[in-house]
């Protein structure tokens, strides 16, 4: 059954196309509200009520869009809003600070660095930054796309992933700086 056929048994309301359409992505769309929210039971919370949304929401998908986009975009807003009940104001407006002011920082040293490695420093970042990060490396998602869906100017969004991102390379840096002396010290 191709995804088109799949789509339109699920919006005959079909149990087993349902139930498909959940075991192909519920893994993957946990693994994009984990990021997010950082709790596997909110992630978890969050992917069921998604589902459930999407289900009793199938009738707008738009035929340009795949169901896993659609599927995604409803997990990303629903961790979001998840956010932002747990927390009234996470995000600050930076508009004095300048994009110029911040530099980028780069990682072109170390060529070789584990995945597992950036997600552990990635979720030691500060919620703000660790959002945009994630949105924007991770889900493919673009600054302007980002500051919609967070409600805030895009200079904002780029202020944040460039900081975000230069606290994630320095917290990479160090850890491997550490390993490095650890090697050489043999302690």
């Amino acid at each position: 059954m191709n995804e088109k056929q799949l789509i339109q048994r699920c919006k005959e309301n079909s149990y087993s196309a349902q139930l498909t359409v959940y075991n192909l992505y519920k893994d993957m769309m946990y693994n994009v509200s984990y990021r997010i929210v950082k709790s596997r039971e909110d992630a978890e919370d969050i992917i069921q009520e998604s589902f459930i949304k999407a289900f009793e929401k199938i009738g707008q998908i738009k035929e340009e869009l795949s169901l896993g986009s659609w599927l995604k975009k409803i997990v990303i807003n629903a961790s979001l809003d998840a956010i932002r009940k747990r927390k009234r104001e996470y995000w600050v407006e930076e508009t004095q600070i300048a994009d110029e002011e911040t530099e980028e920082l780069e990682l072109d040293e170390y060529s070789e660095i584990s995945v597992e490695l950036i997600k552990k420093c990635i979720n030691n970042l500060k919620e703000k930054y660790r959002v945009i990060l994630v949105l924007y490396m991770i889900e493919d998602y673009n600054h302007r796309e980002i500051s919609e869906l967070l409600n805030l100017k895009e200079s904002t969004v780029r202020n944040q992933y460039r900081r975000g991102k230069n606290m994630l390379v320095e917290s990479i840096q160090n850890i491997r700086k550490n390993e490095f002396k650890r090697l050489h010290t043999g302690s």
